[in-house]
Protein backbone atom coordinates (compact mmCIF):
# COMPACT_ATOMS: atom_id res chain seq x y z
CA UNK A 1 0.00 0.00 0.00
CA UNK A 2 1.44 3.33 -1.01
CA UNK A 3 0.80 6.34 -3.19
CA UNK A 4 2.78 6.83 -6.41
CA UNK A 5 5.93 8.73 -5.60
CA UNK A 6 5.71 7.87 -1.90
CA UNK A 7 8.52 5.55 -0.93
CA UNK A 8 8.69 6.17 2.81
CA UNK A 9 6.55 7.28 5.74
CA UNK A 10 8.07 8.82 8.86
CA UNK A 11 6.12 8.42 12.10
CA UNK A 12 6.40 10.40 15.31
CA UNK A 13 6.24 8.25 18.47
CA UNK A 14 4.78 10.11 21.45
CA UNK A 15 1.02 10.73 21.23
CA UNK A 16 1.08 9.59 17.61
CA UNK A 17 1.81 5.86 17.64
CA UNK A 18 1.62 5.46 21.42
CA UNK A 19 -0.43 7.49 23.87
CA UNK A 20 2.39 8.71 26.08
CA UNK A 21 0.26 11.39 27.73
CA UNK A 22 -2.37 8.85 28.81
CA UNK A 23 0.29 6.47 30.13
CA UNK A 24 1.81 9.28 32.17
CA UNK A 25 -1.59 10.28 33.56
CA UNK A 26 -2.44 6.70 34.47
CA UNK A 27 0.87 6.36 36.28
CA UNK A 28 0.40 9.53 38.25
CA UNK A 29 -3.33 9.17 38.94
CA UNK A 30 -3.88 5.47 39.53
CA UNK A 31 -0.70 3.92 40.80
CA UNK A 32 1.85 6.43 42.01
CA UNK A 33 -0.33 8.26 44.59
CA UNK A 34 -0.86 5.01 46.50
CA UNK A 35 2.85 4.25 46.51
CA UNK A 36 3.78 7.84 47.35
CA UNK A 37 1.18 7.88 50.13
CA UNK A 38 2.60 4.65 51.50
CA UNK A 39 6.11 6.10 51.50
CA UNK A 40 4.94 9.34 53.07
CA UNK A 41 2.96 7.54 55.75
CA UNK A 42 5.58 4.96 56.65
CA UNK A 43 8.61 7.20 56.47
CA UNK A 44 7.31 10.70 57.00
CA UNK A 45 3.87 10.35 58.60
CA UNK A 46 1.94 12.22 55.92
CA UNK A 47 -1.33 11.10 54.37
CA UNK A 48 -3.40 10.69 51.25
CA UNK A 49 -4.23 14.35 50.74
CA UNK A 50 -0.57 15.38 50.75
CA UNK A 51 0.27 12.59 48.30
CA UNK A 52 -2.47 13.72 45.92
CA UNK A 53 -1.33 17.34 46.08
CA UNK A 54 2.27 16.30 45.36
CA UNK A 55 1.18 14.27 42.34
CA UNK A 56 -0.95 17.14 41.02
CA UNK A 57 2.00 19.50 41.33
CA UNK A 58 4.29 17.09 39.49
CA UNK A 59 1.74 16.67 36.69
CA UNK A 60 1.62 20.46 36.30
CA UNK A 61 5.42 20.64 36.19
CA UNK A 62 5.60 17.90 33.54
CA UNK A 63 3.12 19.77 31.35
CA UNK A 64 5.25 22.93 31.52
CA UNK A 65 8.56 21.09 31.28
CA UNK A 66 11.30 22.57 29.12
CA UNK A 67 14.34 20.32 28.90
CA UNK A 68 17.78 21.42 27.76
CA UNK A 69 20.00 18.31 27.64
CA UNK A 70 23.10 20.51 27.56
CA UNK A 71 22.27 21.80 31.05
CA UNK A 72 20.70 18.83 32.83
CA UNK A 73 19.87 15.20 32.13
CA UNK A 74 16.19 14.32 32.00
CA UNK A 75 16.43 12.09 35.08
CA UNK A 76 17.82 14.89 37.25
CA UNK A 77 15.22 17.31 35.93
CA UNK A 78 12.31 15.02 36.72
CA UNK A 79 13.62 14.08 40.15
CA UNK A 80 13.75 17.83 40.75
CA UNK A 81 10.04 18.07 39.81
CA UNK A 82 9.23 15.61 42.58
CA UNK A 83 11.65 17.21 45.02
CA UNK A 84 10.09 20.64 44.50
CA UNK A 85 6.54 19.30 44.68
CA UNK A 86 7.24 17.48 47.96
CA UNK A 87 8.89 20.53 49.50
CA UNK A 88 6.12 22.86 48.30
CA UNK A 89 3.51 20.56 49.85
CA UNK A 90 4.96 19.43 53.15
CA UNK A 91 7.72 22.00 53.70
CA UNK A 92 10.94 21.30 55.48
CA UNK A 93 14.22 20.43 53.85
CA UNK A 94 14.42 19.05 50.33
CA UNK A 95 14.25 15.25 50.27
CA UNK A 96 16.15 14.07 47.21
CA UNK A 97 15.94 10.39 48.13
CA UNK A 98 12.15 10.39 48.41
CA UNK A 99 11.91 12.45 45.23
CA UNK A 100 14.06 9.92 43.36
CA UNK A 101 11.96 7.03 44.69
CA UNK A 102 8.76 8.72 43.50
CA UNK A 103 10.23 9.53 40.09
CA UNK A 104 11.35 5.98 39.39
CA UNK A 105 7.96 4.64 40.51
CA UNK A 106 6.28 7.00 38.03
CA UNK A 107 8.71 6.19 35.24
CA UNK A 108 8.40 2.42 35.67
CA UNK A 109 4.61 2.57 35.82
CA UNK A 110 4.38 4.79 32.74
CA UNK A 111 6.55 2.42 30.72
CA UNK A 112 4.28 -0.48 31.71
CA UNK A 113 1.32 1.39 30.24
CA UNK A 114 3.03 2.29 26.95
CA UNK A 115 1.66 -0.05 24.32
CA UNK A 116 1.49 -0.15 20.56
CA UNK A 117 -2.15 -1.05 19.93
CA UNK A 118 -2.93 -4.18 17.95
CA UNK A 119 -4.77 -2.27 15.20
CA UNK A 120 -1.80 0.08 14.89
CA UNK A 121 0.53 -2.90 14.57
CA UNK A 122 -1.68 -4.28 11.82
CA UNK A 123 -1.69 -0.99 9.95
CA UNK A 124 2.10 -0.69 10.11
CA UNK A 125 2.50 -4.27 8.89
CA UNK A 126 0.26 -3.58 5.88
CA UNK A 127 1.88 -0.23 5.07
CA UNK A 128 5.33 -1.75 5.14
CA UNK A 129 4.38 -4.05 2.27
CA UNK A 130 4.34 -1.00 -0.02
CA UNK A 131 6.56 1.65 1.56
CA UNK A 132 9.49 1.90 3.94
CA UNK A 133 8.71 3.00 7.48
CA UNK A 134 10.85 5.06 9.82
CA UNK A 135 10.26 6.11 13.42
CA UNK A 136 11.43 9.67 14.09
CA UNK A 137 11.14 10.89 17.67
CA UNK A 138 12.52 13.89 19.52
CA UNK A 139 13.74 13.64 23.09
CA UNK A 140 16.40 12.39 25.45
CA UNK A 141 18.06 9.32 23.96
CA UNK A 142 17.77 7.10 27.05
CA UNK A 143 14.15 8.06 27.72
CA UNK A 144 13.07 7.52 24.12
CA UNK A 145 14.95 4.24 23.73
CA UNK A 146 13.25 2.97 26.89
CA UNK A 147 9.85 3.89 25.46
CA UNK A 148 10.65 2.21 22.15
CA UNK A 149 11.68 -0.96 23.94
CA UNK A 150 8.65 -0.83 26.24
CA UNK A 151 6.13 -0.67 23.39
CA UNK A 152 8.13 -3.18 21.29
CA UNK A 153 7.74 -1.24 18.05
CA UNK A 154 11.19 -1.99 16.57
CA UNK A 155 10.05 -4.85 14.30
CA UNK A 156 7.64 -2.59 12.42
CA UNK A 157 10.25 -0.12 11.17
CA UNK A 158 13.12 -0.13 8.72
CA UNK A 159 14.94 2.45 10.82
CA UNK A 160 14.53 4.34 14.10
CA UNK A 161 15.97 7.82 14.68
CA UNK A 162 16.03 9.52 18.09
CA UNK A 163 16.53 13.28 18.08
CA UNK A 164 18.62 13.21 21.24
CA UNK A 165 21.22 11.13 19.39
CA UNK A 166 21.52 13.61 16.53
CA UNK A 167 23.04 17.09 16.21
CA UNK A 168 19.61 18.60 15.66
CA UNK A 169 16.05 17.51 16.38
CA UNK A 170 12.75 18.13 14.60
CA UNK A 171 11.90 20.62 13.09
CA UNK A 172 15.46 21.05 11.74
CA UNK A 173 15.69 19.88 8.10
CA UNK A 174 18.97 18.08 8.82
CA UNK A 175 17.38 15.26 10.84
CA UNK A 176 14.77 14.65 8.13
CA UNK A 177 17.46 14.56 5.46
CA UNK A 178 19.44 12.14 7.63
CA UNK A 179 16.36 9.90 7.72
CA UNK A 180 16.06 10.07 3.94
CA UNK A 181 19.70 9.08 3.56
CA UNK A 182 19.18 6.13 5.92
CA UNK A 183 16.39 4.79 3.71
CA UNK A 184 17.95 5.81 0.39
CA UNK A 185 15.03 8.03 -0.60
CA UNK A 186 14.49 11.68 -1.53
CA UNK A 187 12.53 14.15 0.64
CA UNK A 188 9.93 14.49 -2.13
CA UNK A 189 9.24 10.76 -1.77
CA UNK A 190 8.46 10.91 1.96
CA UNK A 191 5.46 11.62 4.18
CA UNK A 192 5.68 12.79 7.81
CA UNK A 193 2.98 11.83 10.31
CA UNK A 194 2.80 13.41 13.75
CA UNK A 195 0.77 15.23 16.38
CA UNK A 196 2.94 18.35 16.70
CA UNK A 197 2.52 21.28 14.34
CA UNK A 198 5.73 22.84 15.63
CA UNK A 199 8.03 19.85 15.21
CA UNK A 200 6.44 17.21 12.96
CA UNK A 201 4.57 19.37 10.47
CA UNK A 202 6.91 22.36 10.43
CA UNK A 203 9.85 19.99 10.19
CA UNK A 204 8.37 18.10 7.27
CA UNK A 205 7.69 21.37 5.47
CA UNK A 206 11.18 22.67 6.25
CA UNK A 207 12.72 19.52 4.81
CA UNK A 208 10.64 19.61 1.61
CA UNK A 209 8.81 16.33 2.16
CA UNK A 210 6.10 15.27 -0.27
CA UNK A 211 3.36 15.62 2.36
CA UNK A 212 2.76 16.23 6.05
CA UNK A 213 -0.08 14.56 7.97
CA UNK A 214 -1.16 16.14 11.24
CA UNK A 215 -2.73 13.86 13.83
CA UNK A 216 -5.30 16.08 15.56
CA UNK A 217 -7.26 13.74 17.84
CA UNK A 218 -9.56 16.52 19.04
CA UNK A 219 -10.27 17.64 15.44
CA UNK A 220 -10.78 21.16 16.76
CA UNK A 221 -8.65 23.06 14.31
CA UNK A 222 -7.78 26.67 15.13
CA UNK A 223 -8.82 29.21 12.52
CA UNK A 224 -5.23 30.28 11.98
CA UNK A 225 -3.51 26.89 12.04
CA UNK A 226 0.17 27.44 11.42
CA UNK A 227 2.03 25.77 9.91
CA UNK A 228 -0.56 24.33 7.53
CA UNK A 229 -0.37 20.52 7.11
CA UNK A 230 -1.24 18.89 3.81
CA UNK A 231 -3.67 16.52 5.54
CA UNK A 232 -5.38 16.26 8.94
CA UNK A 233 -6.50 12.99 10.55
CA UNK A 234 -8.16 12.22 13.89
CA UNK A 235 -6.60 8.75 14.23
CA UNK A 236 -3.32 7.33 13.00
CA UNK A 237 -5.42 4.50 11.56
CA UNK A 238 -6.77 6.99 9.01
CA UNK A 239 -3.36 7.23 7.33
CA UNK A 240 -3.95 4.49 4.71
CA UNK A 241 -6.99 6.44 3.46
CA UNK A 242 -4.82 9.54 3.12
CA UNK A 243 -2.26 7.63 1.07
CA UNK A 244 -5.06 6.34 -1.14
CA UNK A 245 -6.31 9.90 -1.58
CA UNK A 246 -2.82 10.95 -2.63
CA UNK A 247 -2.74 8.07 -5.10
CA UNK A 248 -6.08 9.13 -6.64
CA UNK A 249 -4.83 12.70 -7.00
CA UNK A 250 -1.68 11.58 -8.78
CA UNK A 251 -3.62 9.23 -11.07
CA UNK A 252 -6.13 11.98 -11.89
CA UNK A 253 -3.29 14.36 -12.69
CA UNK A 254 -1.60 11.75 -14.87
CA UNK A 255 -4.87 11.25 -16.72
CA UNK A 256 -5.26 14.99 -17.29
CA UNK A 257 -1.69 15.27 -18.54
CA UNK A 258 -2.23 12.32 -20.87
CA UNK A 259 -5.36 13.88 -22.36
CA UNK A 260 -3.61 17.22 -22.77
CA UNK A 261 -0.77 15.47 -24.56
CA UNK A 262 -3.17 13.73 -26.95
CA UNK A 263 -4.92 17.03 -27.72
CA UNK A 264 -1.64 18.59 -28.63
Amino acid sequence: MGAPGVKAVFFDLDNTLVDTAAAGRRAIEEVVPLRVMSALQSKHHYGEEEARVICDKVQAKLLKECHDPAKMCITDLRISHWEEAIQETIGGEANRNLAAECYFLWKTTRLQHLTLAEDTRGMLTELRKGVRLLLLTNGDKQTQREKIEACACQPYFDAIVVGGEQKEEKPAPSIFHYCCDLLGVQPAECVMVGDSLDTDIQGGLNAGLKATVWLNKAMTTPVDTSPVPHYIISSVLDLPAVLQKMEHKVNAQLGTDHMAGNNE
